[in-house]
């Protein structure tokens, strides 16, 4: 496979979103998550016709078997590795902060202590996230100037941190991307957009967190993979590529919009929860450095996205309905 993509984290949303993507561009994929392959109607990349041709998936938890993940890159040889790879869900992380540290910290940190020495690297992608610059005011650009308010975007900020300092002292080819907000279809159930559109489909109540006064960029997961292949192949090493629309919502505008496509009244729908400890008011991302160098744009808006999800939610209702909606914390 000398050449390919190594695509860590691939069994997550955008993961599987971006080996779709690659796969779709007749890139050879090898992908590797720390769980089984979940059902197919969560991997995008297993709707396409032949999507066994060009991929290959490895069960490996970066916690525990870094050595069989390193065999597996000496023996493919990738060109690029793209890591998605990360302790997710911001509210839990207050819970076992510790095992978001081990996960999105040490771990990550021998993973690319092993790499560097790699000669057959072109680059390496860093998923990363806005959660590390704390709430923005304005439109805040591409950065290190972080104030992280969670353990989840401590870890997140000190892995950013370390990385910047491979590049700078050994020139690891590193390549950070952060993305607003990512939805569509395939994404876990336990997240905003699917959970509504799933409550409201079969008449359960829907918590809204602060009463959903939090202000969000939700980016279409199409164009997600999209600004994440062409930070891959043309990104600077060293940059960092913001992935964001322009446009903004509540999240309370965004559920109410939902109620509307699905025809349930919102206060049948919502009943309001108190907000989360540490929640960021608003993330603002300027994305005009990606659009300007990388020649990307969002395509998908969010009229046309949720649509696409709701369609997505509405084929497969049976079987949605009968899986759990919350998150459960996996070590």
């Amino acid at each position: 496979m000398t050449g390919g993509f190594l695509v860590v984290g691939s069994n997550s949303f955008s993961g599987a979103h971006f080996v779709r993507h690659l796969l779709e561009h007749g890139s050879e994929v090898l992908g590797v998550s720390r769980s089984e392959e979940p059902h197919e109607v969560f991997l995008p990349y297993k709707w396409l016709p032949n999507w066994k041709k060009n991929f290959g998936f490895e069960q490996i938890d970066l916690n525990h078997d870094l050595d069989r993940l390193m065999e597996l890159v000496r023996s493919y040889r990738p060109s690029h590795v793209v890591n998605f790879a990360a302790q997710g869900m911001v509210a839990q992380s207050w819970e076992l902060p510790e095992h978001w540290y081990q996960t999105n910290v040490v771990a990550q940190v021998k993973l690319h202590d092993r790499l560097r020495e790699l000669d057959f690297l072109k680059k390496y992608v860093h998923v990363s996230t806005p959660e590390v610059y704390g709430t923005t005011d304005g439109w805040v650009t591409e950065n290190f100037d972080f104030t992280p308010s969670t353990p989840y975007a401590v870890s997140r900020a000190a892995c950013d941190l370390h990385l910047r300092s491979f590049h700078e002292a050994y020139g690891f080819p590193v390549v950070f991307t952060r993305a607003a907000n990512v939805y569509g279809p395939g994404q876990q159930l336990y997240r905003i957009i699917p959970k509504a559109m799933l409550y409201a489909r079969t008449g359960r109540r829907l918590k809204l967190e602060g009463g959903g006064r939090s202000i969000r960029s939700f980016v279409h997961i199409d164009d997600v993979a999209d600004a994440t292949r062409r930070a891959a192949i043309d990104g600077t090493p060293g940059a960092t590529y913001h992935v964001s629309t322009t446009s903004e919502v509540s999240i309370r505008e965004l559920v109410d919009q939902i109620c509307e496509m699905t025809g349930v009244a919102f206060g049948d729908l919502v009943e309001v929860a108190d907000d989360r400890l540490g929640k960021d008011r608003a993330y603002r991302l300027d994305a005009g450095l990606i659009r300007e160098r990388l020649g990307w744009n969002d395509r998908i808006t969010l009229g046309q996205g949720l649509a696409m999800t709701l369609e997505w939610v509405d084929a497969h209702l049976p079987l949605l309905s009968q899986l759990p909606c919350d998150y459960e914390h996996k070590q």
